[in-house]
């Protein structure tokens, strides 16, 4: 069984918000005066990372399930998801009493598939990733009869979802509205919202470029598929809704993308200057609004963060290369005379200057030594690109040959 398609406008966006707001967050949106200051505008932060399950996905969920007749209810919901969808029907059937199944990629990290057991759902595992989860519960749903709740190709759902802009527009007055984009729910339900209002808000969505099919859709004006790989696993879809493109070609002024490096310094500068923690897809709005400035445009910008539920295990890995492209620690690889006292006198040479040595690793065997020489592997502390530039240039004036090890440059 599937969601009855119903009207889809401006007014059904409104009807949502009352139908939900009894059960969601009101999530707060701020002025942020340090990433206005680091975009030379004003960004003003909607902050669904601290909505409810973690992300903003729960209001479409329920407000598609809290339309379902008693038969419905009583048969339960279904869903294909790799995390927060999932999460937001959990949840959403368990405020409604409503039985609910989640399907998950096996491989999905083991915090996302706990919080949908936590929240009551029974879950299913599937080969394939995302599109043999989906494939596995639309198989389910029939024979169940079970009412199969999309996470982004349903007009209750996206309805849902637009509600934020509803809440964004009315604590904040702002120009154009950032919103990232993976299948498209959240946009077009944003589009939607505000697309009756004069003057409308310029809306720009945003996917990883490592995953790009709506960007790329958006711009062909038909739907295409492309490979979906990025740390930014809440938008790696590998195809759009049709129903999602056309109200975003209607609706929505432009669709960027921006690389996984962008996305993970954007998550540092969350954390460093906001004390908020992000997922990949909850960044990837302010990264296009702090390194694509001309494509983003506005003056009073509202910057969409949907969610943060990030893996631990991948959290790591992420502050560690959004740290290396902002060019907060440089790695390089310098050869030393094998004899007594070198290595020495090279961290004598970053010591003078204050430089703090994070690790060393030497190479006695293997293709970074010689006779006579021995490989150095060295990781220091610099303040952004220009001092890791200068770090750089000062070890090989003073006679050591050093290369950079690490690719900290942004993508050009």
């Amino acid at each position: 069984m599937t969601l009855v398609a119903r009207r889809l406008d401006a007014q059904a966006v409104a009807e949502a918000a009352r139908r939900i707001a009894p059960h969601v967050r009101r999530t707060p949106t701020e002025r942020s005066a340090p990433l206005s200051a680091l975009a030379g505008r004003e960004v003003f932060l909607k902050l669904e990372n601290l909505q409810h399950t973690g992300a903003f996905k729960i209001r479409g969920a329920l407000n598609a399930i809290l339309q379902l007749d008693g038969a419905a209810r009583a048969a339960g919901v279904i869903t294909a998801s790799a995390g927060n969808h999932g999460q937001g029907v959990a949840f959403a059937a368990k405020l409604v009493g409503v039985p609910a199944c989640v399907v998950l990629p096996h491989g999905v990290p083991l915090a996302k598939l706990t919080q949908v057991q936590r929240a009551g759902a029974e879950t299913v595992l599937a080969d394939g990733g995302y599109d043999g989860a989906h494939l596995a519960a639309r198989a389910l749903a029939r024979e169940r009869g079970m009412t199969y709740v999309h996470a982004f190709d349903d007009d209750d759902v996206i309805a849902g979802q637009g509600t934020l802009a509803l809440e964004l527009l009315a604590d904040a007055e702002v120009d154009t509205l950032v919103v990232p984009v993976g299948g498209g729910g959240l946009v077009a339900g944003v589009a939607l919202a505000v697309m009756d209002r004069r003057p409308r808000p310029r809306i720009v969505g945003v996917q990883s470029s490592g995953a790009s099919a709506f960007a790329e859709s958006f711009g062909a004006a038909h739907a295409v598929e492309r490979p979906a790989a990025t740390i930014a696993d809440g938008i790696a879809v590998r195809r759009p809704a049709e129903r999602t493109l056309a109200i975003a070609r209607r609706a929505v002024d432009d669709v960027i993308t921006v690389t996984d490096e962008a996305i993970a310094r954007a998550i540092v500068v969350l954390l460093e200057r906001h004390k908020l923690l992000a997922e990949g897809a909850g960044a990837a709005a302010l990264a296009a609004v702090l390194e694509l400035n001309g494509r983003v445009g506005g003056r009073r910008v509202g910057v969409v963060v949907s969610g943060g539920n990030v893996d631990p295990n991948l959290l790591g890995k992420v502050l560690q290369q959004g740290l290396a492209s902002a060019g907060r620690y440089l790695a390089f690889r310098t050869w030393l005379d094998d004899r007594p006292g070198m290595l020495h006198e090279l961290t004598g040479i970053l010591a003078a200057e204050r430089i703090n040595i994070l690790h060393v690793g030497i190479h006695r065997l293997g293709p970074y030594a010689a006779l006579g020489r021995v490989g150095l592997d060295v990781i220091v502390d610099t303040r952004d690109r220009a001092h890791a530039a200068e770090v750089l240039a000062l070890v090989r004036g003073r006679g050591f040959p050093a290369e950079e090890i690490l690719d900290t440059a942004p993508a050009a």
